[in-house]
């Protein structure tokens, strides 16, 4: 699959999220798909950042776009409402060098964004959409980096939207457009329903096509590539405790052998890597505090006593954590039910939005206030 000018070994990119796909992350997976096929075949993207707050230079923002230097394609996404928003900050990626590929974020579900008019919400409003990607294209005229952009399949079953934003999005210049096939309504809960990748991938024929939602295994992937035609598949929290998917999907879509998934103690050394690399990224204390949740996704099924779970749960320094973590058994198989969704799922609700936001879907008013929020939210 190729994504503008860059052909991927595996049409495999990894979703940003919040808090998980940092500097951090990224390396690991990488590390572990090199380590495994011999080769870092799939895309990577960073966490969102929010166009407004690159453009006003925001501490924690800057310090989001951190990218290692042997990472190609360096991949951004972006969070955005505004045109002119947008189109600065992907002015200030291309002259400032920040990264290789531009990624708009269409798909966030999250009540204080759609509220607001973000997220899921904007693909509703046909022609403002239009003019953020047509800005965000405008901004890299004449460099190779690419626009992509991820959207859902609408706010609710009765508004659905994917058709539209993936035909705008491709004739406003987009190089490839992302579905994740649930509602916003739905958020991350129930079955992704891949016949609206189908339809996207029969409607939207100029650009590559590409699938997320309920792949946890790489049959998954091969399922969702076969069912819908689509050339490419999105990973969010399919990874999550689990890094090394990428190399096993790469295998699998090359038709390599499966690597052997990895014990307990093989787990263990992950965890520590993973836990140096944020110590690095963010600092020891925060960097403990963040390899907290990732802990509980890597330990999902395996044999580990609440006593430990309890004491990992709260650790402290990067020693502590190599301490604890060799205690665990290091002989301990991966277990049979150590697969499947990790992280948020929630339940249906209804989609908080403006008011009036569903009366006119060709108004192009930017809605207040729904760009001035944190990166990564």
């Amino acid at each position: 699959m190729s994504i503008g000018r860059f052909a991927l070994g595996s049409p495999v990119v990894l979703a940003p999220m919040a808090g998980v796909t940092n500097i951090a992350f990224r390396t690991l997976c990488r590390e572990l798909e090199l380590e495994r096929t011999g080769t870092v075949s799939g895309l990577y993207v960073c966490e969102m950042v929010t166009a407004r707050a690159l453009v006003e230079r925001h501490e924690s923002t800057m310090h989001m776009t951190t990218f290692g230097p042997d990472e190609n394609p360096r991949s951004m996404q972006l969070y955005t409402v505004d045109p002119e928003y947008t189109y600065a900050a992907a002015k200030m990626i291309v002259d400032e060098d920040l990264a290789d590929h531009i990624d708009m974020n269409f798909g966030c579900p999250v009540p204080k964004v759609t509220r607001k008019g973000g997220g899921a919400a904007i693909p509703f409003k046909r022609r403002l959409f239009a003019q953020i990607v047509a800005a965000a294209v405008r901004a890299t005229e004449g460099t190779d980096i690419p626009v992509t952009v991820k959207f859902r399949i609408g706010i609710d079953d009765d508004h659905h939207t994917h058709l539209d934003a993936g035909r705008i999005a491709a004739a406003e210049g987009a190089k490839a457009v992302a579905l994740h096939a649930r509602t916003a309504s739905q958020r991350y809960s129930g079955e992704a329903d891949w016949s609206e990748i189908a339809r996207l991938k029969e409607h939207v024929t100029e650009v590559p096509v590409l699938g997320n939602g309920d792949i946890f295994e790489p049959p998954d992937a091969v399922a969702m590539m076969e069912q819908t035609g689509c050339d490419g598949v999105v990973i969010g929290r399919g990874c999550l405790g689990r890094p090394w998917l990428f190399a096993e999907l790469s295998a699998e879509l090359n038709g390599l052998p499966a690597p052997t998934p990895p014990t307990l103690g093989e787990v263990a050394q992950i965890i520590v890597r993973h836990g140096r690399l944020l110590a690095d990224h963010h600092g020891e204390d925060k960097g403990m505090r963040e390899i907290r949740k990732h802990v509980a996704w890597y330990l999902r099924g395996f044999p580990v006593g609440s006593d430990l779970r309890r004491d990992l749960a709260l650790v402290t320094s990067v020693d502590q954590l190599v301490d604890l973590v060799g205690t665990l058994d290091a002989d301990a198989p991966f277990p049979r039910d150590g697969h499947g969704p990790r992280g948020r799922q929630g339940s249906p609700a209804a989609v908080a939005l403006p008011q009036g936001w569903l009366d006119d879907p060709d108004d192009d008013a930017v809605p207040a206030g729904a760009d001035v929020m944190h990166s990564g939210g």
